[in-house]
């Protein structure tokens, strides 16, 4: 018989901490000293008599209560006890995120207790002492943030295990025989945590989804979805849903509505696009000022509060637009035909309609149900064409419609006058203290397979511009209309930047040259707008653009309306793409409410509702950014014999991070293998420096690298380190 390991003896503060768990645990049931030792696998003398003092401690200490001599209960609620969220790192240590502490609080491996990323818990805080960094033991997972999770399974004789690719998640997951159903050694598979047993080392889970073979395509794809809890198709019954509504055009319905149909109107979109959110139409007046109509797709016509269609989008929430694929967030007979503005159709819209002067003063405004009827359908390409050269001929080379074309003398002229009535609103904007953040989009041209066959940039120009200034004014608009009568909506918010992050970023564009205006919020805005223009076609413009928005806070949706700082506006919402967001939705809902008369609604109501539709936006986000990854490594596999121009866009203890000046595409370089020098890392000049040459590897400098490693399951690329770019 093997002899019993006892458990090494703990120091004091230790046992502290234990004591207050176990009593934590059972809440309602009185402990003394020996059933606490059981319960520690402690037997030895002297631990007990430790055990023995502190209970008496913590009991002076009003911790815990006698309730009868020598048996404790735990307080109800004891100061050192504290709910929040995890914050794993890849290192397998976490932070606990909490509103009541100054800094997270450091969470140990072994103190983790089997909470997962994101999992809301309750925590012990120990070294609550001025100048020591606090640290906590999970006492109780309260909420998991997820239980599914995709990754690949390992098949043994009678049981499984399946590894994810997440670095944060510190666990495989132990699938029992029966619950491995039809997958096979290797394959990626979503499974569901069901039980974690407190003295198993891994999470127990079944097999609820086989999604195919690591690499392979349409896998990786639906991996990444299934990640983020996103849906890959709707649900049967949703579909039938659908395609049962009536989509025609009732003139019943359109004499209830303000008829916009002679008036000259037109869509500019991306030239690949299927869902046309928004049209514009525009009036010369005799009064020599300008009718400029704001028309959105009218869904909230079709989609019918408590219905499973509604049910569906509102889970939904949004589109997520993958590279190689469009989740919808209406079905496509929505989505793409009946709310979609196409050309030579006429269709059901919510309008905002403005009177606006010259100089792009608005003098009037109508909000309202209205019919439209759209005479063209333009690409950005081509809206720029007529911008740029005030021609009406579209070449062959921009059209969408394959060959030459000449646009009426009407929509040119619309067209020219609406770009400098958004140039002029667009000025104003900058001049009251917004932010541009013109970032260059990673787009991939891809075959009929979906096969990346080569990247290129886009990037916003005039014909862009000219939509989104009057979309950011029909938001804006919409959101003052109904601010100002103080009844509850949805806006969308944007706080302050995170001075911190600022800072941090300071450091390091100082490297570069750059600076921040910290004097005012209004010198900050300024000076981050004079930074964009200033990088603008330079080599650190991608990896100081990105430095710039992670230092915003991120907007989002709420009913408490604190204004929008990265626009300068006091009120904004979002209303003008309700095909593809579900806050567009309700605020449609609404302001028809509202102009028909209608009291305010229950803010509690509708806060639940913001907060859910800016989770799924950060989850859509997320999955959208994997799908990107995921292209530039499957792109970057067919390029591994090639050298690449390349720029360090971060610098860590354990290698350097590279962003292929050509394609965007980032990896890798391990300190270990930069061969040149030996090399470590300096935090204080955020750089790799040679122990022999003193020469530094820091932020922005150009080297030549090779691809050494693409894999698609980790989204991961590593490069070989060749030279300095001299």
């Amino acid at each position: 018989m093997s002899k019993k390991i006892r458990k090494p003896i703990k120091k004091d503060k230790d046992f502290s901490g234990k004591i207050l768990k176990i009593l934590s645990q059972n809440a309602n049931k009185p402990f003394n000293y020996k059933q606490i030792a059981a319960k520690l696998e402690l037997d030895d003398t002297k631990s007990r008599n430790q055990i023995i003092k502190d209970l008496k401690l913590l009991a002076a200490q009003k911790k815990i209560i006698e309730t009868e001599p020598g048996k404790y209960l735990v307080k109800a609620i004891s100061q050192d006890y504290y709910e929040g969220t995890i914050d794993m790192t890849s290192r397998k240590t976490a932070y606990f995120i909490c509103d009541e502490f100054e800094e997270d609080v450091f969470i140990p491996t072994n103190n983790l207790n089997r909470a997962l990323d994101k999992d809301k818990v309750k925590v012990y805080v120990y070294n609550r002492r001025k100048g020591k960094r606090p640290e906590g033991e999970v006492i109780e997972v309260l909420e998991r943030d997820k239980t599914e999770f995709v990754g690949v399974i390992d098949m043994q004789p009678n049981f499984a295990f399946v590894s994810t690719a997440n670095p944060k998640m510190y666990t495989d997951i132990f699938i029992p025989k029966d619950k491995i159903g039809e997958a096979e050694n290797g394959d990626v598979v979503l499974v569901k945590i069901e039980d974690w047993p407190k003295r198993a080392d891994s999470p127990f889970g079944s097999v609820i989804r086989v999604l195919g073979k690591p690499g392979e395509h349409n896998t990786e794809i639906h991996a990444i979805l299934a990640e983020y809890g996103l849906p890959s198709d709707f649900p049967v019954e949703v579909e039938v849903f659908a395609q049962k509504l009536d989509t025609s055009i009732q003139e019943s319905e359109i004499a209830k509505r303000r008829d916009m149909r002679d008036t000259l109107t037109f869509t500019i979109d991306p030239k690949d696009a299927k869902d046309f959110d928004d049209a514009l139409s525009f009036k010369k007046l005799e009064n020599g000022n300008f009718e400029i109509g704001v028309h959105i797709a009218d869904v909230s016509y079709y989609l019918e509060e408590g219905t499973i269609l509604d049910d569906e989008a509102y889970q939904r929430a949004t589109s997520v637009y993958l590279v190689d694929r469009v989740v919808p967030m209406l079905p496509e007979v929505l989505s793409n035909f009946a709310c979609s503005l196409r050309p030579n159709e006429e269709k059901y819209t919510f309008s905002a309609i403005f009177e606006v002067s010259p100089t792009a003063q608005v003098i009037n405004q109508w909000f309202g149900r209205t019919v439209i009827y759209s005479d063209q359908r333009f690409a950005y390409e081509e809206a720029q064409y007529i911008i740029e050269t005030k021609d009406n001929t579209i070449p062959v080379d921009i059209s969408i419609t394959g060959e030459s074309y000449i646009v009426s003398d009407e929509i040119r002229e619309a067209t020219l006058k609406l770009d400098e009535l958004a140039k002029i609103l667009r000025k104003k904007r900058m001049q009251q203290g917004a932010i541009s953040f013109d970032k260059v989009e990673v787009k991939f041209n891809l075959d009929e397979a979906g096969e990346p066959e080569g990247v290129y940039f886009k990037i916003s120009k005039d014909a862009n511009h000219l939509i989104e200034e009057f979309m950011l004014l029909a938001n804006r608009k919409v959101a003052e209309y109904i601010g100002k009568q103080k009844k509850t909506f949805v806006y969308r918010i944007h706080d302050e930047p995170n001075e911190d992050k600022l800072i941090a970023m300071q450091t390091v564009i100082a490297k570069f040259g750059y600076k921040i205006d910290f004097r005012t919020k209004g010198d900050i805005a300024k000076s981050i707008n004079t930074l964009m223009e200033e990088v603008s076609g330079k080599k650190e413009q991608n990896l100081i653009d990105t430095l710039a928005i992670r230092s915003m806070s991120k907007a989002k949706y709420s009913t408490d309306n604190i204004g929008h700082y990265g626009l300068a506006f006091d009120y904004y919402s979002h209303f003008t793409s309700p095909i593809r967001r579900y806050p567009d939705v309700m605020v449609h809902r609404l302001l028809q409410y509202y102009l028909d008369g209608g009291a305010s609604v229950d803010e509690e109501e509708y806060e639940t509702k913001s907060l859910h539709c800016s989770n799924m936006e950060n989850l859509a986000t997320n999955a959208e950014r994997d799908s990107i990854k995921y292209m530039q490594v499957k792109y970057m596999q067919d390029h591994q014999d090639e050298e690449f121009l390349g720029v360090i866009s971060g610098v860590t203890e354990w290698g350097i991070y590279v962003e292929i000046v050509s394609n965007k595409c980032e990896g890798m370089v391990r300190i270990r293998e930069i061969k040149d020098d030996y090399y470590t890392f300096d935090e204080r000049q955020y750089a790799l420096v040679g122990a022999t040459s003193n020469r530094l590897l820091q932020l922005g400098d150009e080297i030549y690298v090779k691809v050494k490693n693409a894999d698609l399951v980790k989204k991961q690329l590593d490069f070989h380190f060749l030279r300095r770019a001299e």
